[in-house]
């Protein structure tokens, strides 16, 4: 397991009964969360003196209690700065354990000795963009939704990085690498956090184990003949790390050579000192 477990203004202070108590720098949320189904006891009194809980519906979909909380604030991780926004379904606009992913890209792109281009798909408001800027590389960010590329350009203003070679693009990923294929532009690293499921601005349905083989198949066409790594991310309850290791074997390997790792993501449990899983990643690299 990768477990991110490099922050100090974030932690999961504990997880029991189907959420969890995390605190985001001085600001403590409760959030849902469906592994945690263990039934602990909630002994930290953090529980109850939080600053915010989201509740889901009987209906469908949920809401904030909320007390003292700002609208947004800022959290910062290493180098990195972000924008701290909780909004409807229970997102704040930051998956913390992808800071294992951040650091292993950024590492890879410190050592690679050569400029590197990186494409992020799906980016939402931008982690893995500003790591990756960070580090030194040029960076194209792709997110259907627009006000999630908005947020991203605040992360990087607020990293120091409103100068970076970064494209901020608003499309739909799939048409956007069909586009980038037909112009012969190609990437040292692609990153992508294909949601499980969604629908695309024409209505077609995106659903992750049907649709990801085909698209991680069509991104092996605008990588570049020397390329770094691909990183894949997969929140899908069911789907073994191990599947992503035989895609990217099947698809990089088989091309360039390099080799796969696939692990799933952790974060680290303040009270019982235990680790809360989240979700699967694939680091693939070349040679």
């Amino acid at each position: 397991m990768w477990i991110s477990d490099g922050w100090r203004d974030f932690e999961v202070v504990d997880c029991s009964k189907g959420e969890k108590l995390e605190r985001w720098g001085k600001y403590y949320l409760v959030r849902p969360d469906p592994q945690a189904i263990w039934d602990t006891p909630r002994t930290d009194p953090r529980w109850n003196d939080r600053n915010a809980r989201y509740s889901r519906s009987s209906t469908g979909g949920g809401s904030w209690e909320k007390g003292n909380l700002p609208c947004s604030w800022q959290i910062n991780y290493g180098e990195l700065t972000f924008n701290v926004k909780p909004m409807n379904f229970k997102h704040t606009g930051i998956f913390p354990e992808q800071a294992a992913n951040w650091d292993w890209a950024m590492n890879m792109i410190k050592k690679a000795g050569r400029p590197i281009s990186v494409l992020n798909l799906f980016a939402y408001t931008g982690g893995a963009t500003i790591a990756c800027a960070k580090a030194g590389a040029s960076v194209c960010h792709v997110d259907a939704a627009k006000g999630m590329v908005s947020w991203a350009k605040e992360n990087a203003a607020s990293s120091g990085l409103s100068d970076a070679p970064i494209r901020w693009i608003v499309d739909d990923c799939g048409k956007f690498v069909e586009r980038e294929i037909r112009r012969g532009r190609q990437y040292d690293a692609i990153i992508m956090d294909p949601p499980s499921y969604g629908r695309g601005p024409g209505g077609e349905v995106w659903k992750l184990e049907d649709n990801l083989w085909p698209f991680v198949s069509m991104c092996g066409g605008i990588l570049s003949d020397q390329p770094l790594f691909v990183i894949i991310n997969s929140y899908t309850t069911g789907l073994a790390p191990s599947v992503l290791s035989y895609i990217t074997e099947s698809i990089f390997t088989k091309k360039y050579g390099g080799c796969s790792d696939s692990q799933e993501l952790g974060l680290p449990v303040t009270d019982s000192g235990l680790v809360l899983p989240c979700g699967a990643s694939c680091h693939w690299s070349g040679k």
